[in-house]
């Protein structure tokens, strides 16, 4: 009773590790640049845009579909590497568990 006693508190000390790191991520920002630095967002540690900014020279009315394709792949290079910081802190967070292999923990 005593090992499932402590698996318990394991348990809850594991839960409330994983809420502060799911704050600790949203907080999070990654910066995603396109274009050879003509296109920059940053989008927060769940993937959400904060910003764009879009180099002057791309104002054109005849460039507006390059300008759309970089904003597109600007913001997939941010949510890629806002998503590789989520990881790796889950990753620093789990290490040393006594997990499953193939187990998830929510995000």
């Amino acid at each position: 009773m005593r090992d499932f006693m402590g698996m318990m508190k394991q348990a809850a000390a594991l839960q409330e590790k994983m809420q502060n790191l799911q704050t600790e991520i949203a907080g999070l920002e990654a910066t995603g640049v396109a274009g050879a630095g003509l296109v920059t967002v940053v989008v927060d540690g769940k993937g959400g845009l904060k910003s764009v900014t879009i180099d002057p020279s791309l104002a054109k009315p005849e460039e507006v579909g390059i300008l759309e394709d970089l904003i597109v792949a600007a913001a997939n290079d941010a949510r890629g590497k806002a998503e590789a910081l989520a990881a790796e802190r889950m990753k620093d967070l789990t290490a040393g568990l006594p997990l499953p292999p193939g187990l998830k923990l929510p995000s």
